[in-house]
């Protein structure tokens, strides 16, 4: 806490009643007169806060007079409640005349007045404007966020491309250690998971295609259904879902974590490059994941649609293999996972920005995971339906 004054007092001489915070008052011809003196500090603020509170409330005077020259020493406590009186006068329209401040207390005044009307404090009555005007403030914020983001995603794809060199100025190997860590971490450690939910969904998507198709009689077309909305949109795209929920929350904690601790600052001291250090490895190891988790999604969907069309349409499994060979072919297959690689630098760059963003505090880490999660699951569903667009357009 910043304190000034004209000599230093100890506890024992703060206490004392002849340093003790003083507030004399006195009133003639429309001119309100407080003479203040004594220590202003935290420790004894509080014995004048009631005094100060009362003449606060005073009024039927023109011009409050405020003579400063009596305070030895004096803190932000001090000068917030002397602020706090000047302010509840100026919004009633008095006028505030201040004598006796040295440069010091000039300067510590005026930054607590500026911090106090910065934050907005309850005896400030700021004016908010109208809800169109906040709605565009905050769209303009948005926009500009984006920017940032879109700048920062470029600065780490940009970095992560020329090199992945290890130390700032000169070239070093790939660390393959690390690359093949961070495969098993995010591409071997998900395929339960990812193996579970595609079979589910598969699952799903077959009774419901066979109960609606019995109506007309065509329970053979379910295969058809299946094996084209799994292979090229819904076995990649949850997969990329499921990857942004997992492993984009994990890399945006560690390198926020590393952030909180000062480690990613400490990297750089050292000469190593924190992308190439951090970024690069994950991002790699999720660009050769997740198109490997793919494939492994779409057997685990056509399973288990393959499943529930036994048990639902008495389709058997030779006929659907037989029904879905005829229903697909390679560019169904890739149209899907084509997508991988572009999901998996989508969601790992997000991550990695949202990770180094991270402020010094617990909240900050939490709110910029749940903000990786959020923009890596919105992007990566944007890019489905761009692809889809480009697909339809060139007859894919």
């Amino acid at each position: 806490m910043l304190t000034i004054g004209k000599r230093e007092a100890s506890g024992g001489a703060a206490g004392d009643s002849n340093h003790r915070p003083q507030v004399a008052v006195a009133e003639r011809d429309g001119v309100l007169a407080c003479v203040f003196s004594g220590i202003w500090t935290t420790r004894t603020v509080a014995l004048v806060d009631a005094d100060m509170r009362k003449i606060e409330a005073r009024s039927g005077f023109r011009t409050l007079a405020l003579d400063l020259s009596g305070i030895d020493k004096m803190d932000t406590a001090g000068a917030w409640v002397i602020d706090r009186l000047v302010c509840a006068n100026e919004r009633r329209g008095t006028e505030v005349r201040m004598e006796g401040r040295g440069e010091a207390a000039d300067i510590l005044l005026g930054a607590v007045g500026e911090a106090v009307r910065r934050e907005g404090d309850g005896y400030h009555a700021a004016s908010q404007p109208n809800i169109v005007i906040r709605a565009l403030e905050a769209v303009g914020r948005r926009v500009y966020e984006m920017r940032d983001d879109f700048l920062s995603s470029m600065n780490i794809l940009g970095a992560t491309i020329r090199g992945a060199q290890l130390k700032l100025g000169r070239g070093h190997a790939v660390n393959p250690a690390a690359i093949f860590h961070q495969i098993d971490r995010m591409g071997v450690g998900a395929i339960p998971v990812v193996v579970l939910m595609s079979a589910i969904v598969g699952a799903i998507v077959a009774q419901q295609g066979a109960f609606q198709l019995s109506y007309f009689g065509a329970d053979i077309f379910v295969v058809d259904l299946i094996g084209v909305l799994v292979l090229r949109e819904l076995g990649v795209l949850m997969t990329a879902i499921m990857i942004a929920g997992r492993s984009g929350s994990a890399i945006t904690a560690e390198i926020g974590s590393m952030k909180m601790r000062e480690e990613v600052d400490a990297l750089t001291v050292i000469g190593l490059n924190p992308i190439g250090v951090l970024v690069f490895p994950r991002l790699v190891a999720l660009v050769v994941g997740l198109p490997c988790l793919a494939v492994i999604a779409n057997f685990a969907a056509l399973g288990g649609g393959m499943l529930t069309a036994w048990l639902y349409s008495d389709i058997p499994p030779a006929a659907f293999i037989e029904r879905l060979r005829v229903a697909i072919d390679l560019s169904t297959i890739f149209a899907g996972l084509i997508k991988a690689p572009f999901m998996a630098l989508i969601i790992g760059t997000i991550a990695s920005v949202e990770g180094l963003k991270v402020g010094g505090s617990a909240e900050s880490l939490g709110r910029h995971v749940t903000a990786s999660v959020v923009k890596a699951i919105f992007v990566v569903i944007i890019l489905d339906g761009l692809f889809a667009i480009f697909y339809a357009a060139i007859d894919f």
